[in-house]
Protein backbone atom coordinates (compact mmCIF):
# COMPACT_ATOMS: atom_id res chain seq x y z
CA UNK A 1 0.00 0.00 0.00
CA UNK A 2 1.27 3.64 -0.83
CA UNK A 3 2.13 6.02 2.28
CA UNK A 4 1.53 8.91 0.38
CA UNK A 5 3.09 10.78 3.09
CA UNK A 6 6.28 9.39 2.77
CA UNK A 7 6.72 9.23 -0.72
CA UNK A 8 5.72 13.10 -1.20
CA UNK A 9 8.79 13.80 1.14
CA UNK A 10 10.91 12.71 -1.92
CA UNK A 11 9.40 15.44 -4.05
CA UNK A 12 11.88 18.45 -2.97
CA UNK A 13 8.70 20.98 -4.21
CA UNK A 14 6.40 19.83 -2.03
CA UNK A 15 8.54 20.60 1.11
CA UNK A 16 8.74 24.05 0.36
CA UNK A 17 5.08 25.13 0.12
CA UNK A 18 2.41 24.57 0.77
CA UNK A 19 -0.11 24.07 -2.49
CA UNK A 20 -2.11 21.18 -4.20
CA UNK A 21 -1.00 20.39 -7.40
CA UNK A 22 -3.51 18.87 -9.67
CA UNK A 23 -1.80 18.87 -12.96
CA UNK A 24 0.13 16.25 -13.29
CA UNK A 25 -1.16 15.68 -16.60
CA UNK A 26 0.66 18.04 -18.52
CA UNK A 27 3.60 18.21 -16.00
CA UNK A 28 4.43 15.26 -13.33
CA UNK A 29 6.97 17.05 -10.36
CA UNK A 30 10.12 15.64 -10.32
CA UNK A 31 11.30 13.24 -7.30
CA UNK A 32 15.11 14.28 -5.66
CA UNK A 33 16.60 10.81 -7.33
CA UNK A 34 15.60 11.92 -10.37
CA UNK A 35 16.80 15.87 -10.31
CA UNK A 36 19.98 14.45 -8.11
CA UNK A 37 20.77 12.07 -10.99
CA UNK A 38 20.44 14.68 -13.48
CA UNK A 39 23.12 16.87 -11.83
CA UNK A 40 25.74 14.05 -11.30
CA UNK A 41 25.80 13.90 -14.46
CA UNK A 42 26.33 17.24 -15.21
CA UNK A 43 29.03 17.50 -12.12
CA UNK A 44 30.90 14.01 -13.02
CA UNK A 45 29.87 12.70 -16.56
CA UNK A 46 29.46 15.80 -18.94
CA UNK A 47 30.87 15.50 -22.41
CA UNK A 48 29.83 15.05 -26.19
CA UNK A 49 28.71 11.51 -26.24
CA UNK A 50 30.61 9.01 -29.40
CA UNK A 51 32.64 11.92 -30.29
CA UNK A 52 35.67 11.57 -28.05
CA UNK A 53 38.03 9.23 -27.65
CA UNK A 54 38.68 10.37 -23.52
CA UNK A 55 37.32 8.82 -20.68
CA UNK A 56 35.15 11.22 -19.91
CA UNK A 57 33.17 10.72 -23.48
CA UNK A 58 33.31 7.32 -23.28
CA UNK A 59 31.29 7.44 -19.66
CA UNK A 60 28.91 9.77 -20.95
CA UNK A 61 28.29 7.11 -24.12
CA UNK A 62 27.86 4.62 -21.14
CA UNK A 63 25.25 6.67 -19.63
CA UNK A 64 23.25 7.30 -22.47
CA UNK A 65 23.27 3.43 -23.64
CA UNK A 66 22.38 2.74 -20.24
CA UNK A 67 19.60 4.91 -20.48
CA UNK A 68 18.69 3.22 -23.77
CA UNK A 69 18.38 0.04 -22.23
CA UNK A 70 16.73 0.76 -19.74
CA UNK A 71 13.83 2.69 -21.82
CA UNK A 72 13.67 -0.94 -24.10
CA UNK A 73 13.53 -3.15 -21.03
CA UNK A 74 10.76 -0.75 -19.47
CA UNK A 75 8.32 -1.14 -22.41
CA UNK A 76 10.14 -4.86 -23.35
CA UNK A 77 11.08 -3.82 -26.78
CA UNK A 78 12.84 -6.86 -28.49
CA UNK A 79 16.02 -4.30 -29.58
CA UNK A 80 17.24 -1.77 -27.81
CA UNK A 81 17.63 0.50 -31.19
CA UNK A 82 13.96 0.26 -31.20
CA UNK A 83 14.31 2.97 -28.92
CA UNK A 84 14.96 6.65 -30.73
CA UNK A 85 15.26 9.62 -27.94
CA UNK A 86 13.79 12.85 -29.36
CA UNK A 87 12.43 15.83 -26.85
CA UNK A 88 9.07 14.96 -26.76
CA UNK A 89 6.11 12.83 -27.57
CA UNK A 90 5.36 16.00 -29.87
CA UNK A 91 8.95 15.88 -32.12
CA UNK A 92 8.21 11.71 -31.90
CA UNK A 93 4.78 12.11 -33.80
CA UNK A 94 6.08 14.78 -36.01
CA UNK A 95 8.92 12.13 -36.79
CA UNK A 96 6.70 9.56 -37.84
CA UNK A 97 4.17 11.71 -39.85
CA UNK A 98 6.92 13.42 -41.84
CA UNK A 99 8.67 10.10 -42.47
CA UNK A 100 6.90 6.74 -42.30
CA UNK A 101 3.33 8.98 -43.26
CA UNK A 102 5.07 11.02 -46.40
CA UNK A 103 7.25 7.75 -47.75
CA UNK A 104 4.38 5.08 -47.38
CA UNK A 105 0.67 6.81 -48.12
CA UNK A 106 -0.68 7.42 -51.46
CA UNK A 107 -3.50 9.04 -53.47
CA UNK A 108 -6.58 7.62 -51.82
CA UNK A 109 -5.36 6.03 -48.72
CA UNK A 110 -6.82 6.73 -45.57
CA UNK A 111 -5.49 7.44 -41.97
CA UNK A 112 -8.09 7.16 -38.99
CA UNK A 113 -7.37 9.08 -35.56
CA UNK A 114 -9.60 9.55 -32.48
CA UNK A 115 -11.30 12.48 -31.77
CA UNK A 116 -9.63 12.95 -28.50
CA UNK A 117 -6.47 13.14 -30.14
CA UNK A 118 -3.77 15.90 -28.86
CA UNK A 119 -3.19 18.24 -31.24
CA UNK A 120 -0.15 16.74 -31.86
CA UNK A 121 -1.27 13.27 -33.38
CA UNK A 122 -4.04 15.80 -35.63
CA UNK A 123 -1.99 18.00 -36.95
CA UNK A 124 0.93 16.70 -38.90
CA UNK A 125 -1.42 14.02 -40.33
CA UNK A 126 -3.84 16.94 -41.57
CA UNK A 127 -0.36 18.41 -42.85
CA UNK A 128 0.30 14.85 -44.46
CA UNK A 129 -2.70 13.68 -45.83
CA UNK A 130 -2.66 16.81 -47.88
CA UNK A 131 0.18 16.75 -49.27
CA UNK A 132 -0.50 13.05 -50.52
CA UNK A 133 -3.86 13.54 -50.90
CA UNK A 134 -5.01 10.79 -48.40
CA UNK A 135 -8.06 11.21 -46.61
CA UNK A 136 -8.52 12.06 -42.93
CA UNK A 137 -10.96 9.91 -40.96
CA UNK A 138 -11.79 9.77 -37.03
CA UNK A 139 -13.30 7.35 -34.31
CA UNK A 140 -15.99 9.78 -32.67
CA UNK A 141 -16.99 8.73 -28.77
CA UNK A 142 -20.26 7.97 -27.69
CA UNK A 143 -22.84 9.31 -24.78
CA UNK A 144 -20.49 7.45 -22.71
CA UNK A 145 -17.02 9.78 -23.89
CA UNK A 146 -15.88 6.19 -25.23
CA UNK A 147 -15.31 4.83 -28.87
CA UNK A 148 -17.28 1.65 -28.81
CA UNK A 149 -16.56 -1.10 -31.03
CA UNK A 150 -18.39 -0.73 -33.79
CA UNK A 151 -17.23 2.72 -34.71
CA UNK A 152 -13.33 0.73 -34.63
CA UNK A 153 -15.29 -1.82 -37.02
CA UNK A 154 -16.93 0.37 -39.48
CA UNK A 155 -14.13 3.26 -39.49
CA UNK A 156 -10.66 1.12 -40.04
CA UNK A 157 -11.25 -0.38 -44.05
CA UNK A 158 -8.89 -1.89 -46.41
CA UNK A 159 -8.30 1.65 -47.44
CA UNK A 160 -6.32 2.35 -43.81
CA UNK A 161 -2.75 2.43 -43.50
CA UNK A 162 -2.42 4.15 -40.33
CA UNK A 163 -3.98 4.40 -37.11
CA UNK A 164 -3.24 7.01 -34.29
CA UNK A 165 -4.37 6.77 -31.00
CA UNK A 166 -4.48 8.03 -27.59
CA UNK A 167 -4.04 5.04 -24.40
CA UNK A 168 -5.67 8.16 -22.37
CA UNK A 169 -7.34 10.55 -23.35
CA UNK A 170 -5.59 13.90 -21.89
CA UNK A 171 -9.45 15.85 -21.08
CA UNK A 172 -11.77 12.55 -20.70
CA UNK A 173 -9.42 10.54 -18.70
CA UNK A 174 -11.30 8.00 -20.89
CA UNK A 175 -8.56 4.00 -21.49
CA UNK A 176 -8.77 3.46 -25.05
CA UNK A 177 -9.60 0.06 -26.05
CA UNK A 178 -5.86 -0.68 -27.61
CA UNK A 179 -6.23 -4.40 -28.32
CA UNK A 180 -9.14 -4.12 -30.64
CA UNK A 181 -7.76 -1.09 -32.24
CA UNK A 182 -4.32 -2.95 -32.88
CA UNK A 183 -6.15 -6.21 -33.85
CA UNK A 184 -8.42 -4.49 -36.56
CA UNK A 185 -5.69 -2.05 -37.87
CA UNK A 186 -3.78 -5.25 -38.26
CA UNK A 187 -6.46 -7.50 -40.18
CA UNK A 188 -6.85 -4.86 -42.87
CA UNK A 189 -2.77 -4.73 -42.94
CA UNK A 190 -2.04 -1.00 -41.25
CA UNK A 191 -0.17 -0.29 -38.79
CA UNK A 192 -0.70 1.56 -35.49
CA UNK A 193 0.83 4.89 -33.84
CA UNK A 194 -0.09 4.61 -29.51
CA UNK A 195 0.36 8.22 -27.86
CA UNK A 196 1.08 7.05 -24.24
CA UNK A 197 2.03 9.83 -22.73
CA UNK A 198 -0.68 10.38 -20.55
CA UNK A 199 -0.92 6.21 -19.67
CA UNK A 200 2.85 5.54 -18.96
CA UNK A 201 2.80 7.09 -15.48
CA UNK A 202 -0.14 5.23 -14.33
CA UNK A 203 -0.04 1.61 -16.26
CA UNK A 204 2.56 -0.68 -17.58
CA UNK A 205 2.46 -0.70 -21.86
CA UNK A 206 4.17 -3.96 -23.37
CA UNK A 207 5.16 -2.82 -26.81
CA UNK A 208 5.51 -6.67 -27.53
CA UNK A 209 2.50 -8.05 -25.70
CA UNK A 210 0.17 -4.96 -27.32
CA UNK A 211 2.02 -5.95 -30.76
CA UNK A 212 1.81 -2.00 -31.44
CA UNK A 213 4.25 -0.54 -34.41
CA UNK A 214 5.11 3.29 -33.03
CA UNK A 215 4.26 3.80 -29.37
CA UNK A 216 5.29 7.82 -27.96
CA UNK A 217 5.90 9.32 -25.18
CA UNK A 218 7.05 12.34 -22.75
CA UNK A 219 9.84 12.36 -19.83
CA UNK A 220 7.86 15.16 -18.48
CA UNK A 221 4.96 13.24 -18.02
CA UNK A 222 6.34 10.47 -15.72
CA UNK A 223 8.33 12.19 -13.23
CA UNK A 224 11.45 12.74 -15.49
CA UNK A 225 13.37 15.91 -16.96
CA UNK A 226 11.96 18.21 -19.63
CA UNK A 227 13.39 17.65 -22.92
CA UNK A 228 13.63 14.17 -23.13
CA UNK A 229 11.14 11.92 -25.19
CA UNK A 230 11.02 8.56 -26.71
CA UNK A 231 9.65 6.83 -29.83
CA UNK A 232 9.51 3.23 -30.35
CA UNK A 233 8.91 1.61 -33.22
CA UNK A 234 9.60 -2.10 -34.69
CA UNK A 235 13.01 -2.47 -35.84
CA UNK A 236 12.32 -4.08 -39.40
CA UNK A 237 9.69 -0.69 -40.11
CA UNK A 238 12.20 2.35 -38.69
CA UNK A 239 15.01 0.22 -40.74
CA UNK A 240 12.77 0.86 -43.76
CA UNK A 241 12.26 4.43 -42.89
CA UNK A 242 13.79 7.88 -44.04
CA UNK A 243 15.35 9.78 -41.54
CA UNK A 244 13.73 12.85 -40.16
CA UNK A 245 16.97 15.28 -38.98
CA UNK A 246 19.95 15.77 -41.15
CA UNK A 247 23.29 16.15 -39.37
CA UNK A 248 26.06 15.09 -36.65
CA UNK A 249 26.45 10.92 -35.64
CA UNK A 250 23.37 10.14 -38.18
CA UNK A 251 25.46 9.71 -41.09
CA UNK A 252 27.84 6.83 -42.33
CA UNK A 253 29.71 8.50 -44.88
CA UNK A 254 29.23 12.19 -46.01
CA UNK A 255 30.23 12.89 -49.75
CA UNK A 256 29.93 16.29 -51.63
CA UNK A 257 27.27 14.84 -53.60
CA UNK A 258 26.04 12.20 -51.74
CA UNK A 259 25.52 10.92 -47.92
CA UNK A 260 25.05 7.15 -46.49
CA UNK A 261 23.27 6.86 -43.09
CA UNK A 262 23.94 5.51 -40.17
CA UNK A 263 22.58 2.24 -38.77
CA UNK A 264 19.94 2.28 -35.99
CA UNK A 265 19.38 4.13 -33.60
CA UNK A 266 21.55 6.57 -34.85
CA UNK A 267 19.55 7.55 -37.92
CA UNK A 268 17.56 9.18 -36.18
CA UNK A 269 19.07 11.32 -34.01
CA UNK A 270 21.09 14.01 -35.44
CA UNK A 271 23.14 16.21 -33.41
CA UNK A 272 23.94 16.45 -29.45
CA UNK A 273 21.68 14.38 -27.44
CA UNK A 274 20.39 15.36 -24.37
CA UNK A 275 22.40 12.78 -22.38
CA UNK A 276 20.50 14.41 -18.76
CA UNK A 277 17.46 13.65 -19.95
CA UNK A 278 18.40 10.41 -20.70
CA UNK A 279 19.80 9.54 -17.32
CA UNK A 280 16.97 11.46 -15.43
CA UNK A 281 14.42 9.17 -17.46
CA UNK A 282 15.93 6.53 -16.68
CA UNK A 283 15.77 7.25 -12.69
CA UNK A 284 12.55 7.83 -13.12
CA UNK A 285 11.38 4.99 -14.72
CA UNK A 286 13.69 3.02 -11.99
CA UNK A 287 11.45 5.03 -9.19
CA UNK A 288 7.80 3.82 -10.53
CA UNK A 289 8.64 0.63 -11.08
CA UNK A 290 10.13 0.42 -7.14
CA UNK A 291 6.77 1.72 -5.79
CA UNK A 292 5.20 -0.77 -8.57
CA UNK A 293 2.40 -0.10 -11.05
CA UNK A 294 -0.20 -2.41 -9.55
CA UNK A 295 0.08 -0.31 -6.42
CA UNK A 296 0.26 3.07 -8.39
CA UNK A 297 -3.10 2.14 -9.98
CA UNK A 298 -4.70 1.13 -6.69
CA UNK A 299 -3.67 4.13 -5.19
CA UNK A 300 -5.03 6.47 -8.21
CA UNK A 301 -8.27 4.66 -8.83
CA UNK A 302 -9.32 5.62 -5.45
CA UNK A 303 -8.42 9.11 -5.78
CA UNK A 304 -10.81 9.08 -8.95
CA UNK A 305 -13.34 7.72 -6.84
CA UNK A 306 -13.66 9.82 -4.83
CA UNK A 307 -12.99 12.93 -7.05
CA UNK A 308 -15.93 11.92 -9.11
CA UNK A 309 -18.19 10.99 -6.06
CA UNK A 310 -17.18 14.27 -4.51
CA UNK A 311 -17.74 16.68 -7.70
CA UNK A 312 -20.89 14.55 -8.46
CA UNK A 313 -22.46 15.74 -5.53
CA UNK A 314 -22.24 19.41 -6.41
CA UNK A 315 -25.60 20.29 -8.52
CA UNK A 316 -23.94 23.15 -10.60
CA UNK A 317 -21.06 20.75 -11.94
CA UNK A 318 -21.05 18.63 -15.01
CA UNK A 319 -18.43 16.08 -15.35
CA UNK A 320 -16.56 15.15 -18.88
CA UNK A 321 -16.07 11.31 -18.00
CA UNK A 322 -17.11 7.92 -18.38
CA UNK A 323 -19.99 6.76 -15.61
CA UNK A 324 -17.63 3.30 -15.95
CA UNK A 325 -14.53 4.58 -13.55
CA UNK A 326 -12.87 1.33 -14.30
CA UNK A 327 -12.56 2.68 -17.75
CA UNK A 328 -10.88 6.30 -16.46
CA UNK A 329 -7.54 6.77 -15.51
CA UNK A 330 -6.09 9.81 -13.82
CA UNK A 331 -7.98 12.94 -15.38
CA UNK A 332 -11.20 14.47 -14.86
CA UNK A 333 -12.48 17.27 -16.62
CA UNK A 334 -15.50 19.14 -15.62
CA UNK A 335 -17.13 22.62 -16.21
CA UNK A 336 -18.99 25.01 -13.24
CA UNK A 337 -22.40 26.37 -14.34
CA UNK A 338 -21.88 29.96 -14.95
CA UNK A 339 -18.30 30.63 -14.43
CA UNK A 340 -15.77 30.38 -17.42
CA UNK A 341 -13.05 27.91 -16.67
CA UNK A 342 -10.03 30.01 -16.75
CA UNK A 343 -11.47 32.21 -14.46
CA UNK A 344 -12.59 29.14 -11.77
CA UNK A 345 -8.44 28.18 -12.22
CA UNK A 346 -7.67 31.68 -11.25
CA UNK A 347 -9.82 31.62 -8.31
CA UNK A 348 -8.28 28.28 -7.35
CA UNK A 349 -4.76 29.61 -7.47
CA UNK A 350 -5.96 32.19 -5.22
CA UNK A 351 -6.19 29.31 -2.66
CA UNK A 352 -2.81 27.86 -3.64
CA UNK A 353 -4.70 25.03 -6.09
CA UNK A 354 -3.15 24.31 -9.11
CA UNK A 355 -5.31 22.67 -12.19
CA UNK A 356 -5.74 23.25 -15.88
CA UNK A 357 -8.29 25.03 -17.60
CA UNK A 358 -8.23 25.29 -21.42
CA UNK A 359 -8.94 23.12 -23.94
CA UNK A 360 -6.05 20.92 -23.64
CA UNK A 361 -4.74 20.84 -27.22
CA UNK A 362 -8.06 18.81 -27.69
CA UNK A 363 -9.93 21.63 -29.58
CA UNK A 364 -11.44 19.04 -32.20
CA UNK A 365 -12.99 16.76 -29.37
CA UNK A 366 -14.34 20.21 -27.69
CA UNK A 367 -16.40 21.10 -30.36
CA UNK A 368 -17.28 17.49 -30.81
CA UNK A 369 -18.92 17.58 -27.00
CA UNK A 370 -19.67 21.40 -27.91
CA UNK A 371 -17.48 23.14 -24.89
CA UNK A 372 -14.76 25.20 -25.95
CA UNK A 373 -13.14 24.40 -22.69
CA UNK A 374 -13.04 22.26 -19.21
CA UNK A 375 -11.39 22.59 -16.11
CA UNK A 376 -8.94 19.75 -15.44
CA UNK A 377 -7.89 17.82 -12.62
CA UNK A 378 -4.79 15.05 -13.09
CA UNK A 379 -3.56 12.82 -10.59
CA UNK A 380 -0.17 11.20 -9.70
CA UNK A 381 1.52 9.33 -6.94
CA UNK A 382 2.12 12.46 -4.33
CA UNK A 383 -1.60 13.15 -4.06
CA UNK A 384 -3.83 12.24 -1.78
CA UNK A 385 -7.98 12.56 -0.85
CA UNK A 386 -7.06 15.84 1.28
CA UNK A 387 -6.18 17.34 -1.76
CA UNK A 388 -9.69 16.80 -3.29
CA UNK A 389 -11.38 17.75 -0.04
CA UNK A 390 -9.13 21.39 -0.74
CA UNK A 391 -10.56 21.70 -3.80
CA UNK A 392 -13.98 20.83 -2.81
CA UNK A 393 -14.29 23.31 -0.36
CA UNK A 394 -12.74 25.86 -2.44
CA UNK A 395 -15.00 25.30 -5.12
CA UNK A 396 -17.90 25.77 -2.92
CA UNK A 397 -16.57 28.98 -1.93
CA UNK A 398 -16.09 30.25 -5.52
CA UNK A 399 -19.77 29.22 -6.30
CA UNK A 400 -20.82 30.82 -2.93
CA UNK A 401 -19.36 34.06 -4.25
CA UNK A 402 -21.34 34.13 -7.49
CA UNK A 403 -24.17 32.03 -7.12
CA UNK A 404 -26.54 35.14 -6.92
CA UNK A 405 -24.90 36.42 -10.01
CA UNK A 406 -25.20 33.67 -11.68
CA UNK A 407 -28.78 32.60 -10.89
CA UNK A 408 -29.91 36.57 -12.14
CA UNK A 409 -28.09 35.95 -15.30
CA UNK A 410 -30.12 32.86 -15.89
Amino acid sequence: MIDVNIIKKDFPIFNNSEFVYLDSGATSQKPKVVLDRVISYYENDNANPFRGAYNLSIKSTEDYNNARDRVAKFINAKHNEEIIFTKNATESLNLIANTYGIDNLNSGDEVVLSIMEHHSNIVPWQRVCKLKNAKLNYFYINENFEIDEKEIETKITEKTKIVGIVSVSNVLGTINNIDKIIEKTHSVGAIVIVDISQSIAHQKFDVQKTNADFVVFSGHKMLGPFGIGVLYAKKEILENMSPFLMGGDMIEFVYEQETTFASLPNKFEAGTQNVGGAVGLSTAIDYLENIGYEEIQKHEKELITYAYEKLSNLPYIKIYASKNLENVSSVLSFNIDGIHPHDIASFLDASNICIRAGNHCAQPLMRYIGIDSTCRISFAIYNTKDDIDKLIFAIEKIYAKFEKFINKNK
